[in-house]
């Protein structure tokens, strides 16, 4: 009882020292959340790895928006994309060799990478042991504390020199689909007595295959579940410095730590619903949008019920749209666009073609919604964004919503790696350490027998 009362006092004395005057966010001109006036980010560095277009500044002021890019370095996505699309291969590990080197492998140095990733996957036994041990109901909360044993088994874990840290970004490239793998299984075998299954990956195939292979078992994915799998891990793979896992990279890595805890430390910022866990927030309500509109190709009645939810009358009374809305991307999010093309050649293998679309309807009602219902306050227009048809993907593959987000790590990792690499190797960096400014009133102190 003694413990509860503390924790009571604490708390609500947290009422009045959390406290700010809105005001003095404008006096002082503090960019919250990192953001300008005009909703840009504020610009906090540079970088050659990747580029997020939704929007080019007017000469005379102001943003216009325009269609949205995503570049991996100077590459359009897009390209790369169609591109292995065109060769009818498998194209994440392809994308991770651009990312981490600055430019495209040749057949011999693309065939050498994808080796060297397929001959990592495996896990040494101590790893595989760890992982058996780890007790926890949250796939990324299991992997952040994996990544962070990895410290552990590596001889050189605190060695930053170029050629240590491509060793380490390979190696963690390779391991995650593993780590992920394994860690569902160990969590399913913990929490609900299911049998656990350890299956090693095997030679000759992609990440993308290898992930569905150990998670699922032989003959249980189709190549199409495979090649969508790995159209998700491009597009999921880099997104620019400014998004807050990969700032969390640069931040950790700006202070010489070594990888395994920049890692680890952007592995918490992506568990976060605001961010990598979106999908699942997308997910969840399209499950309940599918059961409360009786009439899935009535605009009218999709608009009233999407009207509703803005209004928080319905749903989880939060007053958003999950998957409509992004920070940089306003006219369209290339990856929406991609994945939304590989979605509705699943949904026609698998038979739900009526779900996607009235998913499609939801995301052309669901913007204007939106727009509608802000009129005037807000000075951007929205589009829906790549989580909005993520889940519904991950969903038609068979995957289980444990692993939709470390599926995100998964992929991400490799846009991670590159951007570490690049903030320890630029001779002129420094300890990234922003300000704030105290606004709290001086207080005298009292000796203890006073108070």
């Amino acid at each position: 009882m003694k413990k509860d009362y503390m924790i009571y006092k604490l708390s609500e004395s947290i009422k009045k020292t959390t406290t700010i005057d809105p005001e003095l966010f404008t006096k002082f001109n503090v960019k919250r959340g990192l953001r300008n006036e005009d909703h840009s980010g504020v610009l906090v560095g540079l970088t050659n790895v990747g580029d997020v277009v939704g929007y080019e500044r007017l000469p005379e002021g102001g943003l216009q928006a325009v269609p949205g890019k995503l570049l991996y370095r100077g590459i359009d996505v897009d390209d790369l994309v169609k591109g292995v699309e065109a060769d009818n291969r498998y194209g994440f590990e392809e994308t991770a060799f651009l990312l981490l080197s600055g430019y495209l492998p040749d057949r011999e140095e693309l065939d050498l990478f994808n080796n060297t990733l397929n001959d990592l996957c495996a896990l040494s036994q101590d790893e595989k042991m760890n992982i058996l041990f780890l007790r926890g109901t949250d796939i990324m909360n299991i992997l952040a504390r994996q990544v962070l044993v990895m410290h552990t088994f590596d001889e050189n874990a605190d060695d930053n020199s170029r050629e240590n840290l491509v060793r380490q970004s390979i190696n963690l490239i390779a391991k995650f689909p593993t780590i992920v793998a394994y860690a569902y299984h160990v969590m399913r075998h913990n929490q609900q007595y299911r049998s656990l299954h350890i299956r090693h990956p095997q030679e000759g195939m992609s990440l993308a295959e290898n992930f569905l292979y150990m998670l699922k078992g032989k003959g249980n994915y189709t190549e199409l579940d495979a090649r969508t799998l790995d159209l998700a891990l491009i597009l999921h793979a880099e997104h620019g410095g400014g998004n807050n896992s990969t700032f969390t990279v640069r931040v950790t890595s700006s202070t010489e730590t070594d990888t395994y805890s920049s890692i680890s430390a952007a592995i918490g910022s992506l568990k976060g619903p605001l961010h990598g866990g979106a999908n699942l927030k997308v997910i969840d309500m399209f499950n309940h949008l599918k059961e409360n509109i009786k009439d899935w190709n009535s605009d009218s009645e999709i608009t009233d019920y999407l009207m509703k939810m803005l209004n928080k009358k319905v749903y989880n009374h939060k007053g958003l749209i999950y998957g409509i809305g992004h920070a940089v991307y306003t006219i369209s999010d290339p990856r929406a666009e991609l994945l939304k093309e590989m979605a509705r050649d699943l949904a026609k293998e698998k038979k739900r073609e009526e779900e996607f679309a009235f998913l499609e309807k939801l995301e052309e009602r669901g913007v204007e919604a939106f727009m509608n219902f802000k009129g005037n306050k807000v000075n951007k227009r929205v589009c829906a964004n790549v989580d909005f048809y993520s889940g519904f993907v991950y969903e038609m593959i068979g995957l289980p919503q444990e692993v939709y987000t470390p599926l995100f790590a998964m992929s991400r990792i490799a846009g991670w790696c590159a951007h570490r690499i690049e903030e320890l190797n630029f001779d002129g960096r420094r300890i990234i350490r922003p300000a704030y400014k105290n606004v709290s009133e001086r207080q005298e102190f009292t000796p203890l027998n006073k108070r």
